[in-house]
This record gives C-alpha cells, structure tokens and sequence, in this order.
C-alpha cells in the first residue's frame, strides 16, 4: 500500500507518484475567519506532509499562540514582535542588539537542541505522512529580528566585522539544529527565508552568493548526510537564485511561482527541483473566481510536472476566499498523478 510518506518521495524522486501529493498551511486569522470552511477543507483533503513536535527532554516546546495575537509577543530569542493585526505575525521594530555594545548579551535557546529524540522517533515511526522536521532554519530572518530589517540592510552595506560575528554567532546555532534533527526519523529538514521583493531579490545576487550560500551549504550537507530531504521556503522573486538552490542540494522550493512566472520556472527548472506550491496569494486566492483558480492549478501542473515534481501546497491565509482554497485542493485530486 502506498502511504502518503510514499508520494511525497516518489514526487521528490521524479518517480510518477499516483497523485499529486498535497499540504494546506493556514495562518490562524483563516480559524478566526472560517473556521467552518477551514475545517471542511481539512477534512476533505488532509495532508500528506507533516511537521513533527519540538519535543526536547523538557516537554514539548509548541508554537506560543499569543504570537499571533494582537499586542507584543517576545520569542525565544528576547525578540520583541508588535502586532496589530489578529490571526497574523507582527513586526520587531525595537532590536534586541541596538548597537554592537550589546551583542554579548546574546543569548541562544539551547534548550531546542536538548530533543527527546525517542519521543521524536516514536511520532514518526507511527506517521503515515512525510514528516517534517519541527524547527526552520532562518539566518536572514533572524538576523532581521535581532537587529530590525532596516538596521540590518545598512548592516550589510556598512559590513563591520561585528555583523559577521553575530552571523556566526547564529549559524553556529543553527547547525547545532541541523545536526540533533538530522539524527531524528523525520524525512526532511526545513529552511526558510524571504528573500524576495516583488520583481527582484532583496539583496545583490553576488552579496547573497557571498554571505548566504554558505550557511545554506552547511545545513543541506548536514542534512544530505544524514540521508534527509532538503525543503526550502522563500517568498517573492528569487529566480536568480534558485540555480544556486538546486546546485545546493534543494529537493523541494515552496515559492511565489506566479510572481516569478511559471514559463521561465519550466523552462529552467522544470525535473531539475520540484515545486512544493503554490498559487497565487496576491491575486487568484483572494480575487479570482474558483474556475480561474483551477485554471491556474492546471497549468502549474502541464508546466512544471515531470512523472513528479509537484506538490500540490496552498496557503490559506489573509484576504483568501474558503471556495478558492478548496478549488485548488478539488482541481489537484482531479488531476490525480503528478
């Protein structure tokens, strides 16, 4: 019997999956909204990719949900996050490092590296579904929030020496996550940051290539040793890197393919990586008609497929329509093979 483990690695591997494996995220402002549309997706078409718990030899460290409530919520890290907005992720518009007198304040949350590993292992082995590792690593993000992204912009111009040792300061600690969950039986480890403004990168491509592509080469050769799936999440157009991204050892980019457009994703990129999602947020979830989304999911499809590399993912978040969000998941069943 085929498991829905057995799909997500089959549309990794290129190796005709018997459908199209599928995942919903959903921000908490899609519960306060429709929770009973929210649900009726869910049931109908229930994911094949999980995430595991964060469970250290502590107890379990869940995602806090006051993160998402309005008012001032302080991560692990003492970062302090400003939201205005329920059902969303708020700002940091105060540093915790608000000049290089205080970086050895820095303190990092070592106590997600203390995992239960048997309790980890245990929710695997009992899962059907492929399993994510239950922490992202997030170099560009973090450093944005211990410095504000204004801050660290002009950080990265001025490029003092104090900048790097913070950086390294943080991949130290991000390698040390690679390394306990890449000894857990999760299938994949997980990276995400934003790299992308509408039309470019954030940064130059060759200050990107500079700075970044190594940390990101240290996580996926932790990762790739350990024999794991490398899955990748970034926001915006990043068509200049994704090369670099396959070149890395990516298997599977959860990107903004309609913002970069899918003829130059397929011309480039098509059996070369596959594409974890999505549609469009910006337009077709919240202002097309259901047709028009399944239009859409059927193009990704003809376009970007290739006996797999698809992932039939979609967010459901701020300003979605439920009918659109379940037009996609319908029209990916209807399609069926990847």
């Amino acid at each position: 019997m085929t498991t829905p483990r057995d799909l997500v690695k089959k549309a990794v591997e290129f190796d005709r999956p018997s459908r199209v494996p599928l995942q919903l995220w959903f921000l908490p402002w899609a519960e306060e909204h429709y929770p009973g549309e929210l649900r009726a997706i869910r049931e109908a078409y229930p994911d094949d990719i999980v995430s595991a718990p964060c469970i250290t030899k502590s107890g379990l460290l869940p995602d806090p949900p006051e993160r998402y409530r309005t008012g001032v919520f302080v991560d692990v890290w003492g970062c302090i996050f400003e939201n205005a907005q329920s059902g969303l992720i708020g700002q940091v518009h105060k540093p915790l490092i608000a000049d290089w007198g205080d970086l050895d304040k820095l303190r990092t949350p070592d106590r997600y590296l203390g995992l239960d590993r048997g309790a980890i292992d245990a929710f695997c082995r009992a899962e059907e579904r492929f399993v994510l590792a239950g922490v992202w690593l997030r170099p560009f993000e973090r450093l944005q929030f211990l410095r504000t992204t204004e801050t660290l912009y002009m950080d990265l111009a001025e490029r003092r020496p104090e900048l790097f040792e913070l950086l390294r300061r943080v991949h130290a600690f991000n390698c040390a996550q690679a390394e306990v969950w890449a000894q857990t039986g999760v299938d994949a480890l997980c990276i995400m940051d934003d790299w992308g403004a509408q039309s470019s990168l954030l940064v130059a491509p060759a200050l990107w290539r500079e700075v970044f592509k190594p940390l990101y080469r240290d996580y996926i050769a932790i990762a790739r040793r350990a024999g794991k799936y490398v899955f990748f999440h970034s926001d915006g157009y990043i068509l200049d890197i994704i090369p670099d991204l396959v070149e890395l050892g990516v298997h599977a980019l959860n990107a903004q393919i309609f913002c970069m457009g899918i003829e130059p994703l397929a011309a480039k990129f098509r059996g070369r990586i596959t594409f974890w999602g999505e549609v469009d947020r910006q337009h077709l979830l919240a202002f097309a008609a259901p047709g028009d989304v399944a239009r859409a999911v059927r193009e990704v499809h003809a376009r970007l497929s290739d006996g797999g590399g698809v992932i039939g993912q979609c967010e459901f978040g701020a300003g979605a329509r439920p009918e659109n969000v379940e037009a996609v998941f319908r029209t990916w069943r209807e399609i069926g093979g990847g």
